[in-house]
């Protein structure tokens, strides 16, 4: 049975980011590349199956520590949406750090920004009627209840997982570094991790399996998608 701490299947092809980051400069405003990218055919959303049906779209807002497995479950879950004729796409908070955000640092107001940014480009996606799913870790509830009002069609699931675990799956070794001193500002060490108050889904990832994990949030998009289009 797979684990969250497996990196061994999390490998996909280019994201959205990616297409994005080839042409637009830092800070430029992501709708405008997005729209401008779209407009050109140069951004290909993921299409590789037929669509069964048409459905509307929907954020879906992955948030939780480095490492609890956010990457993983929104990987997996864009696996199954495809395989089954959905539209979906993947936006990773890390790969939106190495583009579009990387003029961004990690004070309270850059964090703010990078979240905002990573919205900004989810509602390009939902408004082309597809899934976006977000994987960032979006430490600061204010913040994430305020995309949920601006995004209208929004769902939030926690990966939730102490600490302790996340730190024993940290590959790269940066719970080690901020413990250390050599990271400053890292959410979950020295700078705080505020929990959703009311999740859409929760998953607790140190006690439960990626099938589990996986299962719950495609019901709840497959809830909202099919009730969506029916409407």
């Amino acid at each position: 049975m797979r684990d969250f701490g497996d990196q061994a299947f999390v490998a996909r092809g280019p994201s959205i980011f990616g297409q994005i980051a080839r042409v637009v400069p830092a800070a430029q405003n992501p709708r405008n590349a997005f729209q401008h990218l779209v407009t050109r055919k140069r951004v290909t959303l993921d299409r590789k199956s037929p669509v069964l049906r048409y459905h509307g779209g929907l954020t879906v807002w992955f948030t939780g520590l480095s490492s609890a497995g956010k990457t993983t479950l929104c990987q997996i879950t864009h696996r199954r949406l495809a395989a089954i004729g959905f539209r979906a796409e993947m936006l990773d908070g890390d790969e939106m750090r190495s583009h579009l955000c990387r003029d961004l640092g990690f004070s309270k107001q850059d964090r703010d920004e990078n979240v905002r940014r990573i919205a900004s480009v989810a509602k390009c996606v939902v408004e082309y009627n597809t899934i976006a799913l977000v994987a960032a870790i979006s430490p600061y509830r204010v913040l994430r209840d305020e995309i949920r009002t601006s995004l209208g069609s929004f769902m939030e699931v926690y990966v939730n997982a102490p600490v302790s675990v996340c730190e024993r799956r940290d590959v790269k070794g940066l719970y080690q570094k901020a413990r250390a001193g050599l990271i400053q500002q890292f959410t979950g060490i020295d700078a705080p991790y505020e929990p959703p108050t009311l999740p859409d889904v929760e998953c607790q990832t140190d006690k439960e399996s990626v099938r589990t994990s996986v299962e719950k949030v495609l019901r709840e998009i497959l809830k909202r998608v099919l009730v969506s289009s029916a409407g």
